[in-house]
C-alpha cells in the first residue's frame, strides 16, 4: 500500500529524566531512516513497571526542555493528558485518527522488543505500526521462541518498507552505544554528585529548579 507521507517515529517512556542517550537514538534514527519526525512521548503510568519518581508534569517539562532546538523532535503529551495507564496501542489508534495515511514507527531497545509479546494487543499493534529496534550493546536477539518467529516472519531490510506500509515491518538497526542510566542519573543526584554530560544543561537546570530526585529544592523569596 502506497503511502502519501514520511513515517513518523514514535519513542515512548518514561523519560525519568529524559538523557542523551534517548535523544541520541531517536536523533540518529530520524536521519538513518529518513522519519518525517520522532515524536518523545513521556507516559503518564507504565503499566510494566513501578511509576516514575518525577510527576508526570515535570517529566513532560524536562522533554520540552531537552528539545527546544531541535526541529526533528516532537514533545508529544497525549499519554499525559489521558491520564490514565499508558498503553501504545491506544497511543497508535488516537495517533491514526489524526494523522491518516502516515505510517508510524515505534522505537524501541532490544530490551523492551525481548518483552514486546507481553504487550497490551501486541499483535494488533504490530499489524498498524512499524517496529523499529535499536541495537544496544549487552543484548542479543533468541534464536528459538516468540520473539524469533516473530522476526522471521517480519524482519525488512529496506528502510522504504516502513515508509511504504502502514504497519507490520520490523527493522533492526545500530545505534551508538551510549551507556546512560536515568536510574543512575536519579541516584548520582540524590547523593549530591554532578550528573551533567549525562543529560542536557536545560534538564539538569530544570532539576535543579525544581527540586526533583531529591536534590536541594528551589529557593523561595522571604
Amino acid at each position: 500500500m502506497h503511502q502519501t507521507h514520511k513515517a513518523i517515529g514514535i519513542l515512548g517512556g518514561t523519560f525519568d529524566p529524559i538523557h542523551l542517550a534517548h535523544l541520541r537514538m531517536a536523533v540518529e534514527l530520524y536521519e538513518a531512516l529518513d522519519l518525517a519526525k520522532v515524536h518523545l512521548i513521556p507516559c503518564y503510568q507504565p503499566v510494566h513497571r513501578k511509576n516514575p519518581s518525577a510527576s508526570p508534569e515535570d517529566r513532560l517539562a524536562m522533554v520540552k526542555c531537552a528539545i527546544a532546538n531541535e526541529p526533528a523532535l516532537y514533545a508529544d503529551d497525549r499519554e499525559i493528558r489521558r491520564q490514565a495507564p499508558s498503553y501504545m496501542i491506544e497511543t497508535i489508534l488516537e495517533l491514526r485518527a489524526e494523522i491518516p495515511n502516515t505510517p508510524f514507527a515505534l522505537i524501541m531497545g532490544i530490551d523492551a522488543f525481548l518483552g514486546f509479546t507481553s504487550w497490551h494487543r501486541w499483535a494488533e499493534l504490530l499489524e498498524i505500526v512499524h517496529v523499529i529496534i535499536a541495537h544496544r550493546p549487552n543484548y542479543q536477539l533468541p534464536s528459538t521462541g516468540m520473539i524469533a518467529d516473530l522476526l522471521h516472519a517480519r524482519l525488512q531490510q529496506e528502510a522504504a518498507f516502513i515508509h511504504e506500509n502502514r504497519g507490520g515491518g520490523i527493522l533492526l538497526r545500530p545505534i551508538t552505544a551510549l551507556e546512560i542510566s536515568a536510574t543512575d542519573i536519579r541516584k548520582q543526584i540524590a547523593m549530591g554528585r554532578n550528573p551533567r554530560y549525562l543529560l542536557p544543561n536545560s534538564v539538569y537546570d530544570y532539576i535543579k529548579q525544581h527540586g526533583i530526585y531529591s536534590i536541594v529544592g528551589p529557593k523561595h523569596e522571604i
